[in-house]
């Protein structure tokens, strides 16, 4: 039986909503995952355990993540396999990933090459600098939160843009209330009738209409960040 994905929440600091997005820890050995586990724990944010490449990727089509620590020697579906799959998935394909591996197998292996040719953000070899690792994580955390947030401003700015779109249509329609008007005139002219002058515009009220949508435009741009 496959074992089940563990969560671990720092419950002294961590507040973040269910939503947030974690970090996936990736190794076959419980000890480097504790290690992990340790480090990143102040961070305040979702640590999720997988035990294997396969634990891995479920983990992946399941939730959200803002970067994947993945070990490179594993059984079975090792790291470079596992991140082999990971970028080919749409869904998975943009989440940042950090190898760790040790350091006499990388420098032997040339693993640190095979990483970056992978599609690796960054490579690591243990033992590593505990600093430099929560430093590296919190950067692709940081850059996943202002991500959201700009998605959320294109959407928000997708709202206002169709609100505007919705506003001044009403207001070139009370611009131009003589469509009607001027449909009928032409029917006249088309039948031979003569004798009608033409209807003249109410300037003071155009002018008024006029200054009501440069009200609105104003407001639209005083609405924007």
């Amino acid at each position: 039986m496959t074992p089940e994905l563990h969560t671990r929440i720092p419950h002294s600091s961590y507040r973040g909503g269910s939503e947030e997005a974690g970090v996936l820890l990736v190794d076959d050995r419980e000890d480097n995952l504790v290690a992990l586990e340790a480090v990143l724990g102040t961070l305040e944010v979702p640590l999720v355990r997988a035990t294997s490449g396969e634990e891995a990727m479920k983990a992946l089509l399941r939730q959200e993540f803002a970067v994947i620590l993945l070990d490179v020697l594993m059984p079975g579906m090792d790291g470079f396999e596992t991140a082999g799959h990971i970028k080919r998935l749409d869904q998975t394909r943009d989440v940042p990933i950090i190898f760790l591996t040790g350091a006499d197998a990388a420098a032997e292996a040339g693993y640190a090459f095979r990483g970056y040719a992978t599609g690796a953000a960054d490579y690591l070899t243990k033992p590593f600098d505990p600093w430099m690792l929560r430093s590296k994580v919190s950067v692709f955390l940081e850059l996943h939160r202002k991500n959201q947030q700009l998605q959320q401003l294109l959407a928000g700015e997708r709202d206002r843009l169709g609100e505007f779109a919705v506003r001044l249509e009403a207001l070139e329609r009370c611009l131009d209330p003589g469509g009607a008007n001027a449909a009928g005139s032409t029917e006249t002219a088309e039948s031979g009738e003569t004798g009608n002058s033409p209807a003249v515009p109410d300037v003071p009220e155009l002018a008024r209409r006029i200054g009501e949508l440069a009200d609105a435009l104003h407001q639209m741009r005083s609405d924007l960040p």
